[in-house]
This record gives structure tokens, C-alpha cells and sequence, in this order.
């Protein structure tokens, strides 16, 4: 499919900010191939070793493709982004970064694994301790410049979007920005292989994809926060063979679901003989926290859902 406009690579910003002027100004109605960077910003390569973590420049990470000024789009209204293909690009990391994640105080260590996968079939992709990972391509960071002047950090999630690492974010699926700005400048970024919900150890599979969208404008929206309409099932890629579940349980929903993910990663090194952070990675790619009650006081239910296809 041909598409109105391209934005390269180096087409990009590393803060939001309504004063960011934009690459390309649209009409609604048109479509745009996006190429953005991957979330270390070029910094971590297919050749890259635990060394290179180390050296990791903060300043240059999560960059965006963008911003995309939408013709008419006015405070109140909602931009509705269609997003139409991704092009994964066969290569791909995850680490377990000092003071980042869910776990950040147990695990202090640094880690680094490199995937490789085939970008035609999305097929499975190899976990090094062992394991296969299903796919699913889709955008970790997407959304609209706030209309709080200065310039802001893309790593925290905000009311137009932004950093969501929502999974489900993939090919099809309809999402809703509310706009702050005139023009919404729009930004997409942070794409990923897959990623479990939660990604607990705050990194999926990053991996450059292309991304292609189409833009519409929906006057007097009035969103309050983002929503989304996916074309069809969300777990179909991990339904096959079930799930191992952990949970926690208690009055903190933070503090539960760190238990959860405390009693998969001691699952899981006991029955695959991994060692601890590479079950925390692997649960980060591929697991999904869940809420599973919130209303029998005082305490709360986190479950993690492994799924079993990974090793089966």
C-alpha cells in the first residue's frame, strides 16, 4: 500500500513539547509510514554485548517519530489513529536495567539478551536459557504533545497517550487521543516485537519496526483519557497450550503484584533451570499481570498468566 507521507528515523524528538514544530502537516484522512528508532535510540545494535548496557546514554533513549500536525484538530476533539501494518526488522533486546522495573531492588545486576527472529513469518523467537516467544509487533509509545508548556519526559505515560506500552496497541487496532493542542502533534515510537502486559522489567522485546497509520479527526470528542478498538482476539498468539498463574495477595496493588511476579520467577528457575533474571526478562516479554479482584476489602488480587506455549 502506497501512503501520503513518510517520516525517517532521524525525523524525531526526545521530549514532548506543544512548541516542537512538525515534520509534515496532514489532512485527515491520510496515512503515513513511520520509520522510528528503537527505544535505546540506535544505542543498543544486533551486535551489541552486556558491556554496551553500561554505556547507555538516558538522554538519547524512547526518541519519537514526529510530531504530525493534523489539519482542524482543535482542543476537545480526538485524533483516531488506524494502525495499519507493522515491518518488523528481525532483531531485537531486552534488559534488565539497574533501578528500572518492577523488581528493580532485587534485581541490581545488569543483563542483556539479543533476539533474533524471522520478520517474514514472525515466528517464535528464541530465548538463549530456552523457550519460544510468540510475536506480536505493536507500538510502545504513541500520542499527542500535552498543553503544558516546556518540554517533558517520553518515558512516563500522560492523558494524550504517550509512553502506554499497551500490547494490544498492534495492526488494526483503532486508538483515540484526546487533543490539548492545536494540530494534536502527533509522535509514535518504543515499538516492540511483544511484551507481556506490565512489562515487568521494564523492557520488552525493543525492536525497530516500521509503522504505518492512518489519521481521522473526530471533532468535540471530549475524551477524558485514551481508548482503543482491537479488530479481533488479543491472546490468541498465547491461548494454545494455558497458563502457569502466580499471584499475590493483600491491600497494596503494587506490592501484590510484585509477589506475583516473585512466584513466577521461582517457578520458573525451578522448572527450567534458568537463572533468576532471565526468568524476570522472559516473564517481562511474554507474561501478563491482571487484576483479578479489587473489591473484597481490605485485600486485592494480582495474577501473573505465564503461558505455557513457551516451553511446550
Amino acid at each position: 500500500m502506497k501512503h501520503n507521507h513518510t517520516i525517517h528515523q532521524h525525523q524525531s524528538h526526545f521530549g514532548w513539547s506543544n512548541a516542537n514544530q512538525p515534520v509534515v502537516r496532514i489532512a485527515p484522512g491520510e496515512t503515513i509510514e513511520f520509520h522510528p528508532q528503537d527505544s535505546s535510540g540506535g544505542q543498543i545494535t544486533a551486535k551489541s554485548t552486556l558491556a554496551d548496557l553500561g554505556h547507555l546514554d538516558f538522554g538519547k533513549v524512547n526518541p519519537v517519530a514526529g510530531p504530525v500536525h493534523i489539519d482542524g484538530a482543535e482542543p476537545g476533539d480526538a485524533i483516531k489513529v488506524t494502525l495499519l501494518s507493522f515491518a518488523p526488522s528481525g532483531w531485537g533486546w531486552t534488559a534488565n536495567i539497574p533501578g528500572f522495573g518492577l523488581l528493580a531492588d532485587q534485581f541490581k545486576d545488569p543483563a542483556l539478551h539479543i533476539w533474533k527472529y524471522d520478520a517474514a513469518t514472525l515466528k517464535p523467537a528464541m530465548y538463549g536459557p530456552g523457550g519460544r516467544v510468540p510475536l506480536k509487533p505493536f507500538c510502545g509509545t504513541i500520542g499527542l504533545a500535552p498543553a503544558e508548556p516546556g518540554t517533558h519526559s517520553i518515558v512516563p505515560p500522560r492523558r494524550m497517550g504517550g509512553n502506554m506500552d499497551i500490547r494490544d496497541l498492534s495492526a488494526g487496532t483503532e486508538l483515540y487521543l484526546p487533543v490539548e493542542v492545536k494540530g494534536g502533534l502527533f509522535s509514535v515510537g518504543d515499538t516492540h516485537a511483544t511484551q507481556g502486559d506490565g512489562e515487568v522489567c521494564g523492557t520488552a522485546i525493543e525492536s525497530p519496526c516500521s509503522v504505518a497509520a492512518k489519521f481521522e479527526l473526530i471533532k468535540n470528542a471530549n475524551l477524558a483519557f485514551p481508548r482503543f478498538t482491537t479488530p479481533g482476539p488479543v491472546t490468541r498468539h498465547l491461548d494454545a497450550k494455558g497458563y502457569e498463574v502466580t499471584t499475590g495477595i493483600g491491600p497494596d496493588l503494587f506490592e501484590a503484584a510484585r509477589q506475583a511476579v516473585m512466584g513466577m520467577i521461582d517457578l520458573l528457575t525451578r522448572q527450567h533451570k534458568m537463572s533468576a533474571v532471565e526468568a524476570y526478562m522472559l516473564c517481562s516479554v511474554s507474561a501478563d499481570l491482571r487484576i483479578s479482584e479489587i473489591v473484597d476489602m481490605p485485600n486485592w488480587v494480582v495474577s501473573l498468566y505465564f503461558p505455557r506455549v513457551v516451553f511446550e
